[in-house]
């Protein structure tokens, strides 16, 4: 899933590239870019789900690629494979949420780092879960590092979408509570309710919040 994953990013981008250029506002628009206006007004929910898969710039993808490829040759065999790609959409979904409640209205956004940092949210989770797997608890600390320092980054950098981040974290964290994993033992039952609790509770939450409901 994570080599196909990454395949499918680098066609999109092609597909971006062919149709005018990826820094192209009217491309990103037509293919699914998340922009808060086009969501509420004209109700496209859609873009929730597919501004994970479109990208601005050559450095943009290709730093996005690499982390995701870099975190799934670890992920993907903890979680399995359906479960890994659950995980990894749905960050996607859950990052886009917070910026369609929070983000800049007249903003354009697009990335898959949103999903990356579900990514490292779920990783998160399964370390601290599994402490007496050496291995494990070593990733889990790992990925947790990189969402910590990739977050203060963004706090630096211009034109980055830290709501969409912290939402996939949240929502990958979430998740993988949720939906436990492959190779190790999973949470217990009230764990995993409460954690899709939490899960309902901030959909509900930031939409309510966000005045992003549409009657």
């Amino acid at each position: 899933m994570t080599t196909a994953l990454v395949v499918v990013l680098f066609a999109v981008f092609l597909v971006e590239t062919f149709m005018g250029g990826s820094e192209s506002t009217s491309v990103l628009l037509k293919m699914g870019a998340m922009f808060n206006p086009a969501v509420v007004m004209e109700g496209q929910w859609w873009r929730l789900f597919t501004a994970q898969f479109l990208h601005i710039g050559i450095m943009h993808i290709a730093s996005n690629a690499i982390m995701i490829y870099y975190i799934g040759q670890y992920a993907e065999p903890v979680f399995g494979h359906w479960r890994f790609l659950l995980i990894y959409l749905l960050s996607g979904v859950g990052g886009s949420l917070l910026t369609l409640a929070f983000g800049n209205d007249q903003a354009i956004s697009a990335g898959a780092s949103t999903a990356l940092f579900g990514l490292f949210g779920a990783m998160t989770c399964a370390g601290f879960k599994d402490k007496d797997n050496t291995l494990l608890s070593f990733l889990g600390r790992q990925a947790l590092a990189l969402a910590v320092i990739n977050l203060v980054l963004d706090v630096f950098m211009p034109d980055v979408d830290i709501l969409g981040h912290v939402g996939g974290l949240i929502t990958g964290a979430l998740l993988a509570v949720i939906l436990g994993d492959a190779t190790y033992k999973g949470y217990g039952k009230g764990g995993r309710l409460l954690a899709a609790a939490g899960l309902i509770v901030y959909v509900v939450l930031i939409l309510r919040l966000g005045m992003v409901v549409t009657v």
